[in-house]
């Protein structure tokens, strides 16, 4: 039996005019899951990753954490959703950005109450976010991505980097979960995060969701971050 390792992309710029480009924390959490693994002993037979710039990123910090070589697989179909889409189908006009500290809890919630109503329409099909796959299309990028691994690398150690929401859509597709429990998931995924699926070639078996034990000390409290 096998076991993939999917791990979400450090904290990305969130607000930024360019979202896809890891933080100077997205590093540092990539790093020190690198070196968790390291100093675990923890050897991959292949990695996979999203064609995302934040995927690369990420995966070049493992890789310096752990002292890894490894040429990854690049994989479209394990890139993010894009959320500015989801939000435009339903809500046309630009969001605000915060002026100020003060304003910037409110405007966040109000953001991902938007993306939580879009998503839910995208998934029902009721919406086509422009310049975006249909929802069952997304599915099947990810699912061929598991199908993929078990395939391909039974009884082995893969490592799998992307993004929340095709992360949280492997785990609802392995639990049979409905698009809203999806939803929910993605929406609590944290940077770095590591969920495992133990894998055979007919199925893959969910072990752990949203895990951040490299991150499990007292030293790196502030470097829990979602977005």
């Amino acid at each position: 039996m096998g076991t993939l390792y999917l791990v979400r992309h450090g904290q990305a710029s969130f607000g930024a005019d360019d979202y896809d480009q890891l933080s100077e924390m997205g590093l540092r959490q990539s790093v020190q899951l690198g070196r968790h693994w390291a100093a675990r002993g923890l050897v991959f037979d292949a990695v996979i990753t999203g064609t995302l710039r934040r995927h690369q990123q990420t995966w070049a910090g493992i890789a310096e954490g752990a002292g890894l070589s490894h040429e990854p697989l690049a994989w479209a179909g394990l890139n993010e959703y894009d959320s500015e889409a989801v939000i435009r189908a339903i809500h046309p006009h630009p969001l605000q950005k915060p002026r100020s500290a003060e304003e910037a809890p409110e405007l966040y919630r109000h953001h991902f109450r938007l993306l939580r109503d879009g998503l839910t329409q995208w998934m029902a099909g009721t919406v086509s976010p422009q310049g975006m796959p249909s929802y069952n299309d997304f599915v099947r990028g990810i699912t061929s991505a598991l199908d993929h691994v078990r395939a391909k690398h039974q009884d082995q150690n893969v490592l799998l980097v992307s993004s929340g929401g095709p992360i949280s859509t492997a785990v609802g597709h392995v639990l049979g979960l409905s698009p809203e429990a999806t939803i929910e998931l993605n929406l609590r995924i944290r940077n770095s995060a590591v969920t495992e699926f133990q894998f055979n070639p007919k199925r893959h078996t969910l072990l752990t969701y949203n895990t951040l034990p490299h991150l499990d000390h007292p030293d790196f409290k502030d470097w829990v971050t979602y977005a």
